[in-house]
């Protein structure tokens, strides 16, 4: 087991982080690259779990008030209904008929196109609260990041 070191910020870290705020692989592709790199996995953990927090904020503000800017350009536009179509398709009946549930296990499964982006832009297009939404999302990537740290550390006890 890794001692917990403060007292310098590990690059593989920062990258880490990054790679969690990115709708690219969130928690599930930085969490296994923090570790894979040698930083500590509490660590990573921690700061990719908090950076794929940060996207709901994030996603909240870019949908409530840049989103109608951008959505005058008919490009732009043709890609928020496609978006939106798959987010709906992909997670609308379970959020339809568990709500706040529906978001957490959609949110939790470790999967490409499920997580916090795809949770966001559903609360968002089924009008949820923000507080509700923010908790269910949150709970959600919990899971979903405990379930790929697990995974992780199982794979490097095998190697």
């Amino acid at each position: 087991m890794q001692v917990l070191n403060l007292g310098y910020l590990h690059i593989d870290l920062l990258i880490a982080a990054l790679w969690s705020l990115s709708p690219f692989g969130e928690a599930k592709v930085g969490i296994p690259y923090g570790i894979y790199q040698g930083a500590n996995e509490y660590l990573v953990f921690i700061v990719c779990f908090g950076a794929n927090v940060l996207v709901f904020p994030l996603m909240m503000f870019f949908l409530e008030y840049i989103n109608r800017h951008l959505i005058k350009w008919r490009f732009y536009k043709k890609s928020a209904v496609f978006v939106g179509q798959r987010a709906k398709k992909g997670s609308g009946k379970k959020i339809q008929r568990f709500g706040f549930l529906g978001i957490v296990l959609f949110v939790m499964i470790p999967l490409p196109g499920t997580g916090v982006y795809a949770g966001s832009i559903a609360a968002y297009l089924f009008r949820m609260k923000k507080r509700e939404a923010f908790a269910a999302n949150t709970i959600g990537i919990f899971f979903s990041s405990l379930i790929i740290w697990a995974a992780t550390l199982l794979s490097m006890e095998g190697a």
